[in-house]
């Protein structure tokens, strides 16, 4: 199955997927807490006592299920400021059922505008910062390959400066690649040359 790939900034992106160890946990551990305060302030939830240990055990586990995901998940956090903001890329199959789920998304879905992409062809970039609604700030690149659905979402912890880095989200989005491991089978027509 193919996988995504990207070389993300190194000067502006801590990648998740692959921090192991010491490495990157710090960004983890506050990425992690600034979802959940947004998710708990979108559902109406007042944040607990507890939330800091949540927030720690979550980053330990992070990395080891998105290896799990065998290069179908990618994410990172931004390196100033881990609770400014959280971009994750998926890939999945374009079965039936995910094409459904697509169409049945809520009407502000429909916002979308045209987005290049050199590798991915024109795909679409949705920004949802409306100031006092109930969900975080995001924005989200979607690329239907034919065959495979990419997606690229980013959440911000902060609706006030989510714009100043809209310039690097799109840059990030336009790094993703596929990249496949193909068996070559040998044949009959094979030129094979000796060693010099």
């Amino acid at each position: 199955m193919p996988r995504l790939f990207a070389e993300a900034d190194a000067s502006r992106w801590v990648p998740v997927t692959e921090s192991f160890g010491l490495r990157g946990r710090r960004h983890r551990k506050q990425a992690i807490r600034m979802l959940m305060a947004q998710m708990n302030r979108s559902m109406g939830i007042e944040e607990r006592g507890g939330g800091r240990f949540t927030a720690w055990a979550m980053s330990q586990a992070a990395p080891m299920l998105m290896r799990k995901a065998a290069g179908r998940v990618l994410v990172w956090v931004w390196k100033d400021d881990p609770e400014l903001i959280v971009a994750m890329a998926t890939l999945q199959e374009a079965t039936p059922q995910a094409r459904t789920a697509r169409a049945m998304r809520p009407i502000e879905y429909d916002d979308t505008e045209s987005f290049p992409h050199p590798t991915f062809g024109v795909g679409e970039r949705l920004i949802m910062d409306t100031p006092g609604g109930d969900q975080p700030p995001f924005v989200s690149y979607s690329f239907d390959l034919g065959t495979h659905l990419v997606e690229v979402t980013a959440i911000a912890g902060d609706a006030n400066r989510f714009r100043t880095v809209l310039g690097d989200l799109d840059a990030l989005a336009r790094e993703l690649r596929l990249v496949d491991d193909l068996t070559v089978g040998e044949s009959a027509g094979v030129l094979r040359l000796p060693p010099a």
